[in-house]
């Protein structure tokens, strides 16, 4: 059946088109050869662990073309992958792992430790396996997969609503949730970005979102696969890398956080870096400051805003180039097969042009609703207030505003949002304002109790090496651009902002 087998059908289509530059072992890999590697590795699954459609494999590994071997094997076998954000604390993968009950844990040294923890606490685990060093030596290797056969493994039987991926979401409060991409829902959004977004096989995308995160699945990796392009498998974001790469002109393409964004324009090769040949430059995962596209544009590159979340594709958006710069901040137009309203979160009513309300999605990109959570994905996953008994949306928290042209805009997360005196604060225009002045690094906003207003802002502010700035100074200067409301009443200044294991700026920690 031709559903999961991603490799099988690109290998018959071009075989010889290099498919992974992988920069940690120095390879270039072809169609036929990743397929080839693939098959053995569903062998080794299938004939060695016993892994049958259904079962779960856990992965707790840095980016590395064997783990994108094991997410692909699985497909064909009907498996389920489970990509454990290695950023969590022993505790919080244990919970994840009770939660999914995956057969096999495939590993990489780094992680050893963490292994060795959970080891004894999870009565699924029938097979340890190790990546490269092992954790104990009851483990088996990984390596065994080159005994067994590059031939296709005995085919299964799939639908589209079958499983492929359990993606667990940030967990900001409480357990986090597994989000169950099937294989419909990923092929959906792969289509979505290859027709959407103008992807062709000539594009070279780097892999440097965690292959934990949905962005590394299923922004460029899966996408590429269909279209035939290639993709640079690197361990994680190195600022000196990706430059290396821009200068090579290896990559067409390339998508990051903010942060990752701040950290390049600050890099002393920055001014000296020709970034003429790439196609387009998004930013993701959070708002981007102004002055951070302004740098782009200056460069020549239509750098633009993405959005996405784990329960919907990610790709939702496309910015046609032309509207770049004419629309600064706009996340565009839904892409292709992708339905999106806002709507009032008390009412369910939809808003208005440049009303702000809660954004909510539908379409066949929309994951299937939350790992044996029947409460929570019966709360993300449905109609609208206002039509109860209409179709299903995805509600995603996310606010969001529409302008009479069409192009839509995210303001922030609803949780993010500050109510100041009876008026709303959206984060991201403030910071956009703070991330402005010539002396600051990185800032963020958020709330903190008052007993005047119930709530106002706070401005957490990383200055760049060797600038000084007051808190009076700079609230002076946010006082010249903003209305009154919306300056914070106070200013933390700090080394670092705290990250996600997505990049984006940890707001839970900042307020703890």
């Amino acid at each position: 059946m031709f559903i999961g087998d991603w490799l099988g059908r690109r290998n018959n289509l071009t075989p010889h088109k290099v498919a992974l530059i992988d920069t940690i072992s120095g390879r270039k890999i072809t169609y036929r050869a990743w397929f080839q590697q693939m098959n053995r590795t569903a062998h080794f699954l299938a004939d060695a662990l016993g892994v049958v459609k259904g079962d779960r494999v856990a992965v707790l590994a840095a980016n590395s073309v064997e783990y994108l071997d094991t997410w692909l094997a699985l497909g064909v076998l009907g498996g389920i992958m489970q990509n454990l954000n290695w950023r969590l604390a022993v505790p919080e993968l244990e919970r994840v792992l009770l939660d999914a009950a995956p057969k096999v844990l495939i590993y990489s040294g780094e992680f050893a430790g963490q292994v060795n923890a959970l080891r004894g606490r999870l009565s699924s685990i029938q097979h340890y396996v190790a990546l490269d060093t092992q954790a104990d030596a009851t483990d088996r290797p990984f390596s065994e997969r080159e005994a067994y056969p590059d031939t296709p493994p005995p085919s299964v039987e799939l639908s589209w609503d079958d499983p492929w991926v359990l993606c667990y979401t940030g967990g900001t409060t409480g357990l986090p949730k597994g989000a169950v991409l099937t294989h419909g829902c990923m092929t959906a959004n792969s289509v979505n970005t290859v027709v959407s977004w103008g992807l062709t096989s000539d594009d070279v995308a780097p892999l440097i979102s965690p292959l934990f995160h949905t962005g590394g699945l299923n922004v460029y990796t899966l996408p590429l696969v269909h279209v035939g392009g290639t993709t640079v498998v690197t361990r994680g974001w190195d600022t000196d890398q990706i430059l290396d790469l821009v200068d090579a002109r290896t990559i067409t393409l390339f998508f990051a956080v903010p942060a990752m964004f701040v950290m390049m324009q600050a890099h002393p090769r920055w001014d000296r870096t020709d970034f003429s040949h790439l196609k387009y430059v998004i930013n993701g995962g959070a708002p981007c400051p102004m002055p951070v596209f302004e740098k782009w544009w200056a460069k020549g590159v239509p750098f633009k805003t993405g959005y996405g979340l784990t329960e919907a594709g990610p790709n939702t958006f496309w910015l046609p180039p032309e509207d770049v710069q004419r629309k600064p901040g706009s996340v565009g137009h839904p892409l292709f097969h992708v339905d999106v309203t806002i709507v009032d979160p008390q009412t369910g009513q939809p808003c208005g042009p440049d009303e702000v309300g809660e954004l909510l999605i539908r379409g066949p990109h929309v994951c299937a609703g939350y790992w044996r959570n029947p409460a929570a994905t019966a709360e993300t996953f449905r109609p609208t207030r206002a039509h109860p008994d209409g179709p299903t949306w995805l509600h995603t928290g996310d606010l969001a505003r529409c302008d009479a042209e069409g192009y839509y805009y995210i303001v922030g997360r609803s949780k993010d949002m500050i109510i100041s005196g009876g008026e709303n604060i959206y984060p991201a225009e403030v910071e956009s304002v703070m991330h402005a002045h010539p002396a600051v690094a990185a800032a963020a906003l958020i709330g903190v109790p008052d007993e005047k207003w119930g709530e106002v802002g706070r401005a957490v502010v990383v200055l760049k090496p060797g600038e000084t700035l007051s808190a009076d100074d700079l609230l002076a200067y946010l006082r010249e651009h903003l209305a009154r409301y919306k300056v914070p009443k106070s200013v933390a200044f700090v080394a670092e902002l705290p990250l996600t294991a997505a990049g984006k700026v940890d707001k839970k920690a900042l307020r703890e």
